[in-house]
């Protein structure tokens, strides 16, 4: 039976997930989420407590597949995720951020929303990404972004979800029907679109600090 994770976008830039050119990419955060999340799961993403009003749908995908960052970063249909720190909003928020010279190296991040404020590698953003070497993959999915819909008050009563946890919740497909009855008509209308920019596209040149927890 396929698996539902629910879980709160704390910052919603077009990183995490990066939802741009047909493909929609989980490749850093919630490294829980991307060990276990398999083909035909969903991952759908939330407001929360910072980006209100809270329980609004961001983005719904489903799995359609995983690769790991070094073929991530080699795949030639991927290299357009790269980030460009000096290049357009969308390509500001690329997630295709780590590689490594050998399978026995360590870990090289690019220049991008997870790097220090001078560009350089952030050991704690690094390390926090690379726990699980795992990018999930869909090309069944809806964005909303800035025009994320409030989840009906119907839907939290029926499911139970009456706020964010901390990280993620998993469910069966089984038990959230009635949420994936309003979502996947959605998804299906309108596959692989981005229907508003994101929620904090402004701040997409700015940069994740993991010791503040917030983007500086």
């Amino acid at each position: 039976m396929a698996s539902v994770y629910l879980y709160a976008v704390s910052y919603d830039l077009g990183f995490a997930p990066n939802p741009f050119g047909g493909l929609c990419t989980l490749a850093c955060c919630k490294p829980n989420i991307r060990a276990k999340a398999q083909a035909d799961d969903w991952v759908i993403g939330m407001t929360g407590v910072k980006t209100k009003p809270a329980l609004r749908c961001v983005f719904a995908m489903v799995v359609s597949g995983a690769t790991t960052f070094d073929d991530y970063w080699t795949a030639p249909e991927y290299q357009s995720r790269r980030p460009v720190r000096n290049g357009t909003p969308k390509k500001l928020v690329g997630d295709n951020i780590y590689h490594r010279d050998s399978r026995a190296s360590p870990w090289l991040q690019e220049n991008s929303v997870h790097s220090k404020l001078d560009g350089t590698q952030c050991p704690l953003n690094t390390a926090h990404d690379t726990r699980i070497n795992r990018v999930l993959l869909s090309d069944l999915f809806v964005y909303f972004g800035a025009s994320a819909p409030a989840m009906p008050q119907a839907i939290r009563d029926a499911i139970g979800y009456s706020k964010n946890s901390r990280d993620y919740r998993r469910f069966d497909a089984a038990k959230v029907k009635p949420l994936l009855d309003w979502l996947e008509p959605q998804v299906v209308a309108q596959r692989n679109k981005v229907l508003a920019p994101p929620i904090d596209f402004v701040s997409s040149s700015k940069r994740y600090s993991p010791t503040l927890q917030r983007m500086i």
